[in-house]
């Protein structure tokens, strides 16, 4: 489904950063847009930055059941920083799975918002996900019967052979001449 995405500037609140930009809106089913004016008011300006296809697979079902399940559901915009043009940012992605908007914000490249979703959309995510969701079964782990606090490889240097201090320093040999 394409699914616009609004970006809003506003004045930055420090020395530093002279603008601030959030994805603030969603607009499934949006035309095509390449950071159109939606509305100014001041200095803060909404623009449709980009639409962007909203895919959803069906051996993630358990994600988006977990966002839907939410007090509040919500997708993530995913922008990245672009080289310092006039647009700052390049929408990357819109997805309706946590799990996958943790993994771009735990590279701390991409900017990701979180954004509630229309219940339109939630309502097309709920039948995709019941229509697509297999339950799997839990299989627990059985560990094996080896020993393994028998041996302690790699600890220490090997070239030391006292056991007593494994992590100090080997030194060189003393040959006896003196230089």
């Amino acid at each position: 489904m394409p699914v616009g995405v609004v970006v809003r500037k506003s004045p930055g609140v420090t020395r530093w950063a002279k603008w601030s930009w959030k994805a603030v809106a969603i607009l499934p089913g949006a035309g095509p847009a390449d950071w159109a004016v939606l509305r100014s008011e001041g200095d803060n300006v909404e623009y449709h930055a980009a639409t962007v296809p909203l895919e959803l697979w069906s051996t993630d079902t358990e994600a988006y059941l977990t966002a839907i399940s939410d007090q509040i559901p919500c997708v993530y915009v995913v922008m990245r920083p672009t080289d310092g043009t006039d647009i700052p940012y390049d929408v990357l992605l819109i997805t309706a799975s946590p799990y996958e908007a943790q993994d771009y914000a735990d590279s701390a490249e991409e900017l990701v918002e979180k954004i509630p979703m229309t219940e339109g959309l939630v309502a097309w995510v709920r039948d995709f996900a019941n229509a697509h969701h297999v339950d799997e079964e839990f299989i627990k782990r059985r560990r094996d019967k080896k020993r393994i606090d028998q041996k302690e490889d790699g600890r220490g240097d090997a070239r030391i052979s006292q056991a007593t201090d494994v992590y100090r320093a080997p030194r060189r040999k003393q040959t006896g001449a003196i230089h």
